[in-house]
């Protein structure tokens, strides 16, 4: 029987990805197989699980997909995965606990959620020390004397403090959710802490295995998939199917998704910890591919590049993520395939990527920052990333990777099965890599130094407040308007009343802003507001539409850029 499986298990990963001339009927006979035996090893149990979610995202037919659903549906109650919990442990499959550490926002998700199976990892705490300094901030007052004199381990105290139906973890959590300081300041002070932390395994606690999201008609895969390099220039001038906002109920199942693809995977996305359910949109590309877009909300979103990340679905599966940075008609782009579906359909999937940000954000030039292409990111070495994006069309500007690409070309050329080592692919990956719609221009991201402007901000302020940064915010605020026209405030919004207060100092250092006309000057009001509105990427049209502000900040930014070297 061992032996048996072990068989049928190879050539069922042999065969998942062909599809036609009779492909489905010898996947079902394997699965059927494979559905009855006990698989001998945890790495067999692994690779059952990673080929059951691939068809499950690429299904041929009704038939196979029922089969699909219902091994997975059960795999936590199989025989062999109770055996190999314990050696699961991390893979995200049912069944089987999960330990990291989670970032502030993913664990008070957690421990709001499943509160009662949230554990701390004590042989991976570092921050013991720190904990038992911050035990008088985590307690009543009247506990103080022994907190003070009893010389208990920050274990045996958390064991004491907490409630008898509560969980180390829980308790922790929940006492810095308490802490009479702002998200920003109590962010900080846990994530300093940084305590491992375990999530044990429930009937509906995340997991790869149970991820799937109902999009609508499955689009089943009777043909080979498309692995060839899409043409960008082509993508980008074909437009979505259909964009779709979707309730606030339904972006936040949408954001629990995505939350929940990251969690079981080990992994953290700002966006998704901070996502907004009033800014989820569903694009729709067709054959079974969606992405949900989602957006931050006000408060986590930067002074300038709006950051939305996509959760890729194919036809309702998890396979991968996006986060997008925009502004000046640009965007920076990072692409995640989960592992299970690498070499499928990534050139394929990525030109709708691209698309997918023209259209919602109008960009026609597109950045990759060099942790995407490899710096100090070892998965993207191995798999040759920097290649990727350069069949596709992108290029470097840097002149040292210029000359290094172009050697290798030459290598390629002479010896076509030449492979770039990994030490090359460092030197290449140390630059950014650009592709435009267009002809080639300087004020895109990645190029421009937009983090200067915050350098004119803090001048602005240090020479005129000094440590009276509240003061600062007060005036500047009312300095702004005066200077704007932009009258009253008291009907704005919560987010728009804030990115007023975030943004005035800026708009007070924007060269030449006084001179501008009074249409400029309330375009610019609605610029500011609509960082804090509904829906960000309207942010990002209305300033690009602005073109003496696109001017203005990118004046600014270089030439403090070139005054701070």
């Amino acid at each position: 029987m061992t032996g048996r499986g072990a068989i049928l298990l190879d050539r069922l990963e042999r065969s998942r990805a062909e599809f036609g001339g009779g492909a489905e009927a010898r996947k079902l006979a394997l699965l059927a197989s494979l559905d009855r035996l006990s698989l001998p090893a945890a790495t067999q149990v692994l690779r059952l699980h990673e080929v059951l979610c691939f068809l499950r995202a690429y299904p041929d037919g009704p038939k196979l997909l029922a089969r699909v659903e219902g091994m997975l549906g059960g795999l936590a109650d199989r025989r062999d995965l109770r055996r190999h919990r314990r050696a699961l442990a991390d893979s995200g499959i049912a069944g089987t606990a999960i330990e990291f550490r989670f970032f502030w926002p993913t664990a008070r998700w957690l421990a709001r959620r499943w509160g009662r199976r949230l554990s701390i990892v004590w042989r991976d705490f570092d921050g013991r020390d720190q904990l038992e300094d911050l035990l008088p901030l985590l307690t009543h007052f009247g506990e103080t004397p022994a907190l003070d004199e009893i010389a208990y381990t920050p274990r045996q105290w958390l064991a004491r403090l907490k409630g008898p139906d509560e969980t180390d973890a829980a308790f922790l959590v929940r006492r810095f959710a308490a802490l009479p300081m702002d998200e920003f300041a109590c962010e900080k002070l846990y994530d300093r802490l940084d305590p491992p932390l375990r999530l044990a395994p429930g009937p509906d606690t995340p997991s790869r295995t149970a991820a799937k999201y109902a999009t609508g008609a499955v689009a089943f895969q009777t043909v080979p998939l498309a692995r060839g390099r899409p043409d960008l220039k082509a993508e980008l001038r074909r437009p979505p199917l259909a964009v779709r906002t979707v309730s606030r109920r339904e972006g936040q199942r949408l954001i629990d998704l995505a939350r929940a693809a990251m969690v079981t995977r080990s992994r953290d996305l700002d966006v998704f910890s901070w996502g907004d359910p009033d800014d989820v949109r569903l694009v729709d590309c067709g054959g079974g591919l969606r992405f949900a877009v989602i957006g931050a909300i006000p408060e986590r979103r930067l002074l300038l590049e709006a950051v939305y990340a996509f959760l890729t679905l194919k036809n309702g599966v998890p396979v991968g993520y996006v986060l997008n940075s925009a502004l000046y008609g640009s965007a920076e782009i990072a692409y995640n395939v989960f592992e299970t579906w690498r070499g499928a359909e990534a050139g394929a999937i990525y030109g709708r990527v691209l698309a997918t940000v023209r259209h919602l954000f109008g960009a026609d030039s597109f950045t990759i920052y060099p942790f995407q292409l490899g710096e100090g990111n070892a998965e993207a070495l191995e798999s040759g990333a920097w290649w990727f994006y350069q069949k596709l069309g992108f290029r470097p500007r840097d002149p040292e990777a210029r000359r290094v690409m172009a050697e290798e070309l030459r290598r390629m050329r002479a010896r076509p099965a030449h492979r770039s080592s990994i030490a090359t692919l460092k030197r290449l990956a140390h630059a950014n890599l650009y592709f435009h719609l267009g002809p080639s221009r300087d004020d895109v991201i990645g190029l421009l130094p937009l983090p200067a402007a915050g350098l004119a901000v803090s001048r602005h302020l240090a020479g005129r407040f000094g440590s009276d940064r509240e003061r600062a915010a007060r005036v500047c605020e009312d300095e702004a308007a005066r200077l704007l026209g932009a009258g009253s405030r008291r009907g704005w919004s919560a987010g728009e009343r804030q990115a007023w207060a975030r943004w005035s100092p800026l708009v007070l250092v924007l060269p030449g802003v006084a001179g501008w006309s009074a249409p400029e000057k309330k375009a610019l009001v609605g610029v500011v507001r609509a960082k804090g509105g509904r829906r960000e990427s309207d942010f990002v049209r209305r300033f690009d539409r602005h073109r003496r502000l696109r001017e203005a900040l990118r004046r600014l930014a270089v030439h403090e850029d070139a005054a701070n070297p």
